[in-house]
């Protein structure tokens, strides 16, 4: 394990207990179906994350859903919720023991405060719309966010030196230009679907603002 794989796990870690939600335990086991959304995401983000594509191998890409999880649950829920698929991709080896830390950060602690941070954006500043919140805070929001994920990336091989920036850039870092509709499709699909059915499943989703004749 090198010095940046330590400082990557040390921080991750670091992060998740100063930031762990009080409120997450007394949650999973008083309101009853909350487990049942908790699990069943954990269990989407084990799938999405399982199916990888790319040119050279250790550069692949694959779907994020942090957004949607961030929206559900709040960031600080959400990172503890990406921590079943990360043990998962540990155990079966999809993901390397040492690279744990480091696919913490770029992957969900990271983007997640980017990505609660543009919602929170929007909430305070924008219009409070339900096409906001599902155009702004899910789909363009989803876009920003993935594209946020492969530059960190990027720069954490870089700083890896596991390979030239030529490379990273040629066959990594350009897809973010193709991965990011794809992504922001998806969750917009999510948020939209569950802001119309299940308005409950979506912590930062509030019926008498958003859907309020007045605004």
């Amino acid at each position: 394990m090198t010095s940046w794989q330590l400082i990557s796990w040390l921080s991750a870690i670091a992060i998740l207990l100063v930031f762990f939600p009080k409120e997450f335990i007394p949650r999973l086991l008083q309101v009853e179906g909350y487990q049942h959304l908790v699990f069943a995401s954990a269990v989407c983000l084990t799938l999405l994350w399982s199916v990888k594509a790319g040119i050279v191998p250790g550069l692949e890409l694959f779907f994020l859903g942090i957004t949607t999880l961030v929206l559900c649950h709040g960031w600080r829920i959400a990172m503890w919720i990406c921590c079943l698929p990360l043990a998962l991709l540990l155990l079966f080896g999809t993901v390397p023991l040492v690279e744990g830390g480091a696919f913490a950060l770029t992957t969900f602690i990271l983007p997640g405060l980017f990505s609660y941070a543009v919602f929170s954006w929007s909430y305070h500043y924008l219009s409070r719309h339900l096409f906001i919140y599902i155009f702004v805070a899910g789909f363009i929001n989803a876009a920003l966010t993935i594209v946020l994920k492969i530059l960190l990336t990027s720069g954490w091989f870089y700083l890896e030196q596991a390979h030239s920036w030529h490379t990273i850039y040629q066959n990594y870092t350009q897809l973010a230009l193709l991965i990011w509709f794809g992504e922001a499709l998806l969750n917009g699909m999510a948020i939209t679907l569950m802001a119309v059915y299940r308005p409950h499943w979506l912590r930062t989703f509030y019926d008498n603002e958003y859907l309020s004749p007045e605004r």
